[in-house]
């Protein structure tokens, strides 16, 4: 009986594990994007307020999103491609709109010396992660053996969905303390200790601009593919035959050069894309603006 338990764990694992590795890019935005949440907080209210936002997460992976995905699964599977397409057109947009902040044309949110309301941060933070975790909990879905049991499949969504958020998380609270671990080695009696500490803390800024673009470019390969795989299951399939014609033609390169073409014109379908929808949003946002004082 302990063997088939050991088995059945073995096969749920394993599973998880290798529907998680295509949520990779997804994870480091959540990642990277979640800091955020927590800049101009009391150190003292850091770790708190991520724990919140961490189990927020648990409950929309848990209570929301993979109850949702196994109904659609078992009454009406052909709708995951559509939402995938939808979830994939959004990371584009989200990638598009911070490749436009990098050259100052997007639309930058102004900072407030102000305290900030934990409440309303965590609520903020849990509604993004929603959206974050329906595309890890979608993608892992889609990964997944189609021959699995349906309890086989909850069990490795569910192994998924903690995986995922103590990964995520567990990022999030090391990086929001590493600056307040080199403050305190810039304290340490040891002249190298304290030099190490500094250097800690003016490395941190830099750390973060690099995870931010890393999340960034991870949203439109992310995206980018999801858009191209799906809408080749519902609507056109050529803009994915380009790419398998691509790939196919420098097959001889190696598997590493193949995943590298395959990743860069991802991201580059998941740009253009997403920069179109940008214009679209910025379009339809201008006309309701104008039409603000007719309404009035």
């Amino acid at each position: 009986m302990s063997v088939g338990l050991l088995a059945v764990v073995d096969d749920i694992l394993s599973a998880a594990m290798r529907a998680s590795a295509k949520t990779a890019g997804v994870v480091i935005d959540d990642a990277a994007v979640t800091p955020q949440y927590v800049q101009g907080l009391t150190p003292a209210r850091e770790l708190p307020v991520v724990w919140k936002i961490a189990l927020g997460s648990i409950i929309n992976k848990y209570v929301i999103i993979i109850p949702i995905a196994l109904l659609l699964t078992a009454f009406a599977p052909w709708v995951l491609p559509y939402l995938l397409i939808i979830g994939g057109c959004f990371l584009c947009f989200e990638g598009a709109e911070k490749v436009l902040e990098w050259f100052g044309a997007g639309h930058g949110e102004h900072e407030s010396d102000e305290p900030r309301d934990e409440k309303k941060l965590v609520l903020g933070a849990v509604r993004t992660d929603l959206i974050l975790s329906t595309e890890i909990m979608l993608i892992a879905l889609s990964s997944l053996d189609p021959g699995l049991s349906i309890w086989m499949t909850l069990a490795s969504l569910l192994v998924i969905g903690l995986a995922m958020t103590l990964v995520v998380y567990g990022a999030v609270a090391l990086l929001v303390k590493v600056d307040d671990i080199g403050l305190r080695f810039m304290k340490s009696p040891s002249r190298g200790v304290r030099r190490f500490g500094v250097r800690v803390v003016a490395s941190m800024p830099a750390v973060f601009r690099v995870i931010s673009v890393i999340g960034t470019v991870a949203m439109l390969w992310v995206g980018g593919h999801l858009v191209l795989q799906n809408l080749e299951e519902t609507f056109w399939a050529g803009p994915y035959e380009l790419v398998h014609l691509v790939t196919h033609a420098i097959e001889a390169a190696g598997p590493v050069i193949v995943w590298i073409v395959e990743t860069a014109m991802s991201a580059i379908f998941g740009l253009v894309l997403g920069l179109i929808i940008v214009g679209i949003v910025t379009g339809v946002q201008r006309v309701a603006r104008r039409g603000e004082p007719a309404a009035h």
